[in-house]
């Protein structure tokens, strides 16, 4: 098959494979800075369920929930229940760390209640994403088998919706740390010398979402190298 030399699919390794590589150096460096700064205890001893919900008042929101929930750095706000999900490691700690984490899923709550543009509109392809992802391969593999380019093209066009997603996510992301930093600073939650510590802790997590993309963006060149240029006989 073209893009294979000597048994090695080389368009993989040019492709895919460096994105994997930062994706796993991304993931190590989220869970390496939240570790070490999970030891760093705020001085204002305000835990990270409370730093939350200082956000959320700062903002004028006063119908979100905020629950615990187990695992780790598990943490997430679900708009359909209006609800922010911390992990226990957050929930209850005051380390400048779990108040950065805190703080940023605040920060998506504070999104949802003022419609920020970028995140209705993760939220409304989120259906035509998880669609893509279950139809795209079939689709391209009965391309290949009928010599139907039509399909080839379709099955890729699905499959860059999964890159769409990724695309919108990463302002959304990087836009609730911003609103966390900002509530942060303006609501005195840490001290100065504390907060860049937790700059640290969501620029690290912002990270993984570069690689995500990065990882999708990849395996997207990489279909149309492989079979974009294909022709029907």
């Amino acid at each position: 098959m073209f893009g294979y030399y000597y048994g090695i699919d080389w368009t993989y390794i040019v492709f895919v494979v460096p994105c994997i590589l930062l994706a796993l150096w991304a993931q190590h460096n989220v869970n390496a800075t939240f570790t070490k700064y999970s030891s760093v205890y705020s001085r204002r001893h305000i835990s990270g369920a409370q730093a939350a919900d200082m956000v959320l008042r700062q903002n004028g929101i006063h119908n979100v929930r905020i629950e615990e929930i187990s695992g780790r750095l598990t943490d997430h706000f679900e708009p359909g229940a209006n609800v922010i999900r911390l992990s226990s490691s957050v929930y209850h700690s005051t380390s400048v760390a779990s108040i950065g984490v805190a703080c940023h899923e605040a920060g998506h709550a504070v999104q949802y209640a003022k419609g920020y543009a970028p995140m209705k509109l993760r939220a409304a392809i989120i259906p035509l994403t998880n669609a893509g992802s279950a139809l795209s391969f079939p689709l391209l593999l009965a391309g290949l088998i009928l010599n139907f380019q039509g399909l080839v093209l379709s099955g890729i066009a699905l499959f860059g919706l999964s890159t769409v997603f990724q695309l919108v996510t990463l302002p959304v992301e990087i836009n609730a740390s911003r609103r966390a930093l900002t509530a942060i600073e303006a609501g005195g939650l840490l001290y100065d010398d504390e907060y860049p510590l937790a700059k640290k802790t969501l620029t690290a997590a912002a990270l993984t979402y570069v690689a995500a993309l990065a990882v999708s963006l990849g395996q997207l060149l990489r279909l149309l190298f492989l079979f974009g240029g294909r022709r029907d006989d």
